[in-house]
């Protein structure tokens, strides 16, 4: 069963970004495996906690999960945008990121042995995908060609020339923080403060790599796949995780944010999953009946334009529009007909028109759609 994210946080679904990181942060405390002695459903309830939090805080996820639910961030597609659920070490770098240098916060847990401080993260990386119609109707895989800072091979984004030449910092004994404590009225007070002498990677190089100088990363390229579900619109985004720049010094990677650009079809109107499509239909045509070919996103459809079609009348087919994003399910084509009269009249037309006017019975009623064809051809055909 997929989870709800506001239910898991225990916050309403307008909860402010202040209540939901109240939220977490009680919930993380009462679950943290520190606290549970090993709990595996305590572990399992600290990952979901966690994965909710990181989608509700982000402005950009929370507002596609809002509007999409969980096909917002996967994509509704295999494989999805690389999202995936939170593992143990996610969970854990998260949590003392956001809240670790709290000051006695170590003590909660009864210790103060923490591990080395979270290696910095990569860089997120946009990119634009322009999207056809087709490419909307049908999903599309592309690829792209990135040039970005990624692992270096000489060091595996050590970023020292030998394992021999890396060492834990003497400064903060390898943790990466330096603490202060300090008497106050209020008892006391302890600092937590980014490691000055190894920037709080918690260790220290004495020969750098000679490729990438020491940061374990150079500027290369590479080729990205990017998975676009079937039926996605212009505010929807992609984020596949992992696949931005590498982080210095073997940190976590960033991840790629794709912002779709929707190209417009001059074809078509869209509104939703159902498109509206206007067929000009001669004077003739609509009064007799005729046989036409539309074009959809699936290739043309023959469609039937009945005796006495009047203009503004709207034929339906059903399963010919876009696919919905989460279900699938296509939407309807709407093919607007439109009856159009000649401008300019040959001698023969004229004459087939005065014939045929003097047929016709009484025009419809005033204010009628036939009654404005109706006048609109007495205008034409100046009568």
């Amino acid at each position: 069963m997929t989870q709800d994210f506001y239910q898991t946080l225990g916050v309403s679904r307008d909860a402010s970004a202040d209540d939901i990181k109240k939220a977490y942060r009680k919930l993380a405390m009462q679950y943290h495996p520190d606290r549970n002695d090993g709990s595996k459903q305590a572990e399992e309830q600290f990952k979901d906690v966690s994965e909710a939090y990181d989608v509700l805080r982000d402005p950009q996820k929370r507002a596609a999960y809002d509007r999409f639910g969980m096909a917002g961030l996967k994509g509704g597609a295999a494989g999805g945008y690389g999202f995936h659920p939170f593992d143990l070490s996610e969970a854990l770098s998260m949590f003392m990121r956001d809240f670790g240098n709290m000051g006695g916060f170590d003590a909660f847990f009864g210790g103060g042995q923490r591990g080395r401080r979270a290696r910095q993260r990569g860089q997120d990386i946009r990119v634009s995908l322009r999207l056809s119609l087709e490419d909307i109707a049908h999903g599309t895989t592309r690829k792209i060609k990135l040039k970005t800072l990624q692992q270096c091979k000489r060091c595996e984004g050590s970023g020292a020339e030998s394992s021999s030449s890396t060492r834990a910092c003497q400064t903060c004994g390898g943790v990466g923080e330096v603490r202060r404590a300090q008497q106050s009225l209020f008892g006391q007070l302890v600092s937590v403060t980014t490691c000055p002498s190894c920037n709080g990677d918690g260790t220290v190089i004495s020969q750098p790599c000679e490729e990438c100088r020491g940061d374990g990363r150079v500027r290369a390229e590479s080729v990205v796949d990017i998975e676009v579900p079937p039926g996605v619109a212009r505010e929807n985004y992609l984020t596949l995780r992992g696949k931005g720049a590498a982080g210095p010094r073997n940190g976590p990677p960033g991840d790629l944010l794709v912002e779709l650009e929707l190209e417009d079809d001059p074809r078509f109107e869209r509104h939703g999953d159902d498109l509206i499509y206007n067929l000009q239909v001669a004077f003739s045509q609509a009064a007799l009946g005729a046989e036409f070919t539309v074009p959809t996103p699936y290739g043309d459809e023959k469609i039937d334009v009945p005796p006495g079609t009047q203009s503004g009348t709207i034929l339906s087919r059903h399963g010919k529009g876009l696919p919905n994003l989460n279900s699938g399910k296509r939407g309807t084509l709407h093919v607007h007909v439109q009856v159009w009269t000649p401008a300019k009249l040959t001698p023969e037309l004229r004459e087939l028109f005065e014939r045929l006017s003097g047929l016709e019975g009484d025009p419809p009623e005033e204010d009628s759609i036939g009654r404005r064809i109706w006048n609109r051809m007495k205008e034409a055909f100046g009568a």
